[in-house]
This record gives structure tokens, C-alpha cells and sequence, in this order.
């Protein structure tokens, strides 16, 4: 950890930089307060000691106000011999860390420095998984929709509006929300899920706002709901459409009100809770129907945000195949596959009824029944895509001589992909003549090129 010494007095700077050197520090020193930031722009310490009275244009605390907001990693630990309840509330409130009154205890600044040491270091383990988190959420797609739809989430995001996301099953609307919260100030705390439709609507109040002890049979102590777990972050109402009448009246009571009681309570509990919600239903439609309140929808909906099926973004399907390929290739210890130009056409053909999560169900598939590292549609079909032969199914076949050829042409094409191409090694590996295996090549019309 880099420390600044800032203090006119040069006996108080070489006994702090003595000290602290000894520690383990590393530690450089000014004299002055225009010295200080010069230093300050160069050195960029983790930690500065700052002396409040020193002579010059600039005292402690207008190095202080100068510098805050420009170095705001670094923590300001304030010196004074002449301190005051009233300079010490000053140099916190313009973003110091603690304050000491000189003479100086060197264990005190210790204590504080590891406590700094502590503090930093715990908010870059935070900074780097936020980041890893980031990553790992990233919303993959470059046609148009989805630019559209990552600068939505770039606007929003820092907003701190509530966001209603709309679109099918399996298209991504948990992953739109995730995305709003941790690119937003809220990112450090809480993301907390609630799947309306999977919870029973006699438990959904006592699951939201929590309950008190003795509040019902069973009830042997209080429990928090996700309301509370929810304070400070966000809170995601996932499937919001299927939340009961009654339960809607009450959400919306709290939406509105920032307040709520325990089931069985009396005490009023305050939160700070952004809401995302989300639904594969129609909610005007819902609305004329009388499922679905009115004014909550007009609650929910400051910002509306709509998730296009995958088959409105076609070109996006052999992105996310790589994605996934290269997800399950590193999470499962596999070796990575690779999609043949015909492949990707087959999967841009189908029209993906459970969307994206339905094509990484598949391509999970592939990886677990595929043994090669090449997947072309034969693989495709084998693997239960409909609509992936390319060749008569079984029913149109005739013959067993057709049926033969029919089998001999996909396995050849099958082991060709997995030996790379290369014709001599899979005539070893199959147990045929070379130019045997050649002739088959030019009668099923195979490209070997392509496939290599």
C-alpha cells in the first residue's frame, strides 16, 4: 500500500515515514499543500496523511476539497494538533476517513491503516467479481434488436427507474434485468428473484413482506420476505402476470408507499427497493380481462422493455451457438466443437419455440451426444432437431440399398469431421483401403474441403 505524508513539521514527516517504511509501506512526503498535489497526481497513494494547519495558500482541508472527488479511491486520514469536534466533522462530511490529534499514536495510525488495508482490499474482490459477473451476463447478439435493446439497458441502468420487461418464454428477460441492476449504482447490493407463478398464492404475502412469530401454525420465528432482502438493490417480479388479484392490491400498496408490514405484525418497515418486473403475457389484454390491475401496470411501467424471440433475430443464432459452445467446452472439460456453414443455416432455420434457452438446451445436447469435434446436420438430426435432415427420413426410403447408402454417406461424413479431413487417417481409423475410401468420397459427393 502506497502512503502520501503531508505536514510543514519535517521531524513529524521523517518519524511517520521511519515508521511506516518499517511496516512495510511504501511512503513518499510533502511539506506543503501545493506540494501535495503535485505529488498526488504522479505517486497516487492508496492512503494520504494530511496535516490540517499548514502554511501557504493551501491548508489541510482545501487539499482536501480539491482532490476528494478527483482521487476517489484514495482515503484521507486528517492530523491536527489543533483539533476540533468542529474540524473533524468538517474533514469527514468532505469525504475524510477518520481523524487524529496530534502528538500521534503510530499503533493508532496502524489500526487505521489496516483498516483501510482491509476496507480497499475487500472493495476490489467486490469490483473484480462485479466485473467477472458482468461478463458472465453479457448479452450476446449484434442485429439490430438487440443493439437497440443493450442501449436501452445503458440508459436505464444508472436511472434507478423501474422497468417492465416484456417477451416470451426462454428469451432472456431475467438476464435484461440482471444486466440494469449491476450496471447500476444498486450493483453491490442485493439482486433478489421472486418467480410469482411458482409460488402458491396462500404463501406469496408471507414469502414477499415476510412474518412475524406466532403469526400462524408454524410460524415458530420471525422471517424476513424478499422485500426486506431486497433493501438497498433491486427486486425482480418475474412472471408478475400470475400474482393473484389480491396480492397485486398489496404489492401495489407498497410500491407506492415504500412501506410494509410483516404478515401477523404491526410494526411498519421502510424500504429502498428498485422493482424489474417481468411477464411472457399480454398485460393490456390481461388488463381488459380483469386479471391484471390497471394502475399497477402504470406503476410498473415507467420504463417498457421488450425481449424479441429468437426467431425475430436469426442472425444472432450463430453467435450465441459459439457462446455456447464455448461455455460448456470450458465448464465441462470438453473440446471445443466446431459448427459447420450448413449447421448454422439448419439452426437459423428452425424457429426455436423456447428461444435462446431452448438452443442452449441443444447445444448442450450436441456437446454430450457428439463425439466429434466437428457437428454438421447429420449431428444436428441425430441429436433431434426437427427439420435437420437434409436427405429422405426413414419412411421415404424404399430399399435397403438405399438405406445403406444413406447410413454409409453420414458415417463417412462423421468420421471425416472427427479426423480433421484427413483421408489416410480415416481410412485407418474405419479399417478401409485409401483409394477404396476415396471412391466412396466421389460417389455420396462429398466435399472433403468443406468438412476439413
Amino acid at each position: 500500500m502506497k502512503i502520501l505524508v503531508v505536514d510543514d513539521e519535517a521531524p513529524i514527516r521523517e518519524v511517520l515515514v521511519a515508521s511506516l517504511v518499517d511496516d512495510g509501506y511504501e511512503v513518499r512526503s510533502a511539506k506543503s499543500g501545493e506540494e501535495a498535489l503535485k505529488v498526488l497526481e504522479d505517486y497516487r497513494p492508496h492512503v494520504v496523511l494530511l496535516d490540517i494547519w499548514m502554511p501557504g495558500q493551501m491548508d489541510g482541508i482545501e487539499v482536501l476539497r480539491a482532490t476528494r472527488a478527483k482521487y476517489a479511491s484514495t482515503e484521507f486520514i486528517i492530523m491536527s494538533g489543533h483539533g476540533t469536534i468542529e474540524t473533524a466533522v468538517k474533514a469527514v462530511k468532505l469525504g475524510a476517513w477518520d481523524f487524529v490529534e496530534k502528538p500521534l499514536s503510530i499503533d493508532k495510525v496502524s489500526i487505521l491503516l489496516n483498516n483501510i488495508q482491509s476496507f480497499q482490499t475487500e472493495r476490489g474482490e467486490k469490483n473484480a467479481l462485479l466485473n467477472k459477473l458482468r461478463k458472465n451476463i453479457a448479452i450476446i447478439g449484434e442485429s439490430q434488436q438487440m443493439v437497440d435493446l443493450k442501449q436501452l439497458i445503458a440508459r436505464v441502468a444508472p436511472s434507478g427507474s423501474w422497468v417492465l420487461i416484456a417477451g416470451e418464454n426462454g428469451t432472456g428477460k431475467e438476464l435484461v434485468a440482471q444486466n440494469v441492476h449491476y450496471l447500476s449504482p444498486r450493483a453491490g447490493r442485493p439482486f433478489v428473484e421472486v418467480n410469482c407463478a411458482a409460488i402458491p398464492e396462500d404463501l406469496i404475502e408471507s414469502e414477499l413482506f415476510g412474518y412475524e412469530k406466532g403469526a400462524f401454525t408454524g410460524a415458530d420465528k420471525t422471517r424476513k420476505g424478499k422485500f426486506d432482502h431486497a433493501d438497498g438493490g433491486t427486486l425482480f417480479l418475474d412472471e408478475i402476470a400470475d400474482m393473484s388479484l389480491k396480492t397485486q392490491a398489496k404489492v401495489l400498496r407498497i410500491l407506492q408507499e415504500r412501506r410494509f408490514q410483516r404478515v401477523g405484525g404491526e410494526e411498519t418497515i421502510e424500504v429502498d427497493v428498485r422493482v424489474i418486473a417481468a411477464t411472457n403475457k399480454n398485460l393490456e389484454i390481461e388488463i381488459k380481462e380483469g386479471r391484471f390491475r390497471e394502475d399497477l401496470y402504470y406503476r410498473l411501467n415507467v420504463i417498457p422493455c421488450h425481449v424479441p424471440s429468437l426467431r425475430e433475430r436469426t442472425a444472432d443464432i450463430a453467435s450465441l451457438t459459439l457462446h455456447f459452445s464455448e461455455q460448456f467446452a470450458r465448464e465441462g472439460g470438453y473440446r471445443r466443437k466446431v459448427f459447420s456453414p450448413k449447421a448454422i443455416e439448419k439452426l437459423q432455420a428452425y424457429a426455436w419455440p423456447g428461444n435462446v434457452r431452448e438452443l442452449r438446451n441443444f447445444v448442450e445436447r450436441i456437446y454430450i451426444l457428439t463425439p466429434g469435434d466437428f457437428v454438421d446436420v447429420h449431428d444436428l438430426k441425430f441429436a433431434g432437431l426437427p427439420g435437420a435432415a437434409s436427405e429422405a427420413s426413414v419412411d421415404e426410403i424404399t430399399n435397403f440399398r438405399e438405406a445403406r447408402a444413406k447410413f454409409e454417406r453420414e458415417y463417412l461424413l462423421k468420421k471425416i469431421a472427427e479426423n480433421k479431413g484427413n483421408i489416410s487417417k480415416t481410412a485407418e481409423v474405419i479399417g478401409l483401403e485409401r483409394s477404396y475410401l476415396h471412391r466412396k468420397i466421389k460417389g455420396y459427393g462429398i466435399d472433403v474441403e468443406e468438412i476439413g
